[in-house]
């Protein structure tokens, strides 16, 4: 890779981070509803520029590991190249490429997904494939674009799903709606645990 297109993926990384970290878009707030722990595991799907993996292994600290998901190997890179030079062991970057993931299974508390969904083709085989790597008591938590303004960028190019078409899907792949946050200016925010697991509690 060229030094150009190493500073245009550094830039690009830099500039989601940036918006992630941008008070209006409260991740101070979205980390305390998720009540992540020292000691747990949660795979950070679609890691971008690794804002929340810096973040959560932060908390999950060196008992606990983080999984940075992404498609772009480039931003993965970076990602291994950043947490090295923090010294940051409990970062792991992977890879995804169709169903499997370089993760064990059954291993993870919490799966998180922020603004991923409407890039995912299908769903409901994405979400049920993913719960072979969760704990029987994991959680998935899904914050996503809602509509926006009928001529916005949003809307007009598909960058949304709407609250109740996740929540349908993932009712349908076996795991209810356990919270529902609306402090988000963007977005929707929703926590799931697996159905056997919430109706009984």
């Amino acid at each position: 890779m060229g030094n150009l297109s190493v500073e245009i993926i550094r830039r690009k990384a830099l500039m989601f981070n940036k918006k992630a970290a941008n008070p209006k878009n409260k991740p101070d707030q979205i980390l305390d509803a998720i009540g992540l722990k020292s000691g747990q595991t949660i795979a950070d799907i679609g890691s971008g520029g690794g804002y929340f993996s810096f973040r959560f292994a932060e908390i999950v600290g060196d008992n606990g590991r983080v999984y940075a998901v992404d498609t772009n190997q480039a931003y993965l890179g970076l990602i291994k190249h950043n947490a090295e030079e923090w010294g940051l062991d409990n970062v792991k970057p992977v890879f995804a490429s169709g169903d499997k993931l370089d993760m064990p299974e059954s291993k993870l508390d919490i799966v998180f997904m922020r603004n991923v969904t409407h890039h995912i083709e299908d769903r409901k085989r994405y979400f049920r494939n993913f719960g072979k790597y969760m704990k029987s008591d994991g959680r998935f938590v899904v914050i996503e674009y809602n509509k926006g303004k009928p001529i916005g960028f949003r809307r007009l190019f598909g960058h949304y799903v709407p609250k109740g078409v996740i929540i349908e899907e993932m009712d349908e792949v076996g795991f209810d709606l356990e919270n529902d946050f609306d402090f988000l200016p963007e977005q929707h925010f929703c926590i799931f645990s697996r159905a056997e697991v919430s109706r009984s509690a």
